[in-house]
């Protein structure tokens, strides 16, 4: 199984494909699913804001596409001075295939590393 470093790793060399030309917000995402492989994704805006994919559901799309349906932990990345977590959009998104994942927030600008689990930022997701 991947160790942190390797998640984190993963994820600030998938950075460089970010796509952010309208925020100038640089991020990706590597998810470690629970059968061991690790699964990148990077923002890609759009002229339509609406239309932007955020780097945490770009990767959580790779590993539901691989077939795998329980993320472990995600390493969120960024070049800003302090790590970000995820937007909203994004908790309710990985909330659906574990409310309690462990999340390590990355700044490559300032080697700051912030630590939390999904429940700690989204205490209550929507469910059906």
């Amino acid at each position: 199984m991947p160790d942190d470093q390797t998640l984190v790793s993963s994820a600030v060399k998938a950075l460089r494909n970010s796509y952010a030309p309208y925020s100038n917000i640089h991020v990706a995402a590597s998810v470690l699913g629970s059968n061991g492989k690790v699964y990148t994704g990077v923002n890609v805006e759009n002229a339509s804001y609406g239309l932007t994919i955020c780097a945490e559901r770009s990767a959580v799309v790779q590993m539901v596409s691989d077939g795998e349906r329980k993320p472990v932990k995600i390493a969120i990345v960024t070049d800003l001075k302090n790590p970000i977590p995820p937007c909203g959009a994004c908790r309710q998104f990985i909330a659906e295939f574990n409310p309690d994942v462990e999340i390590i927030l990355y700044s490559v600008s300032s080697g700051k590393t912030v630590r939390t689990r999904l429940s700690e930022l989204f205490p209550n997701p929507f469910t059906l």
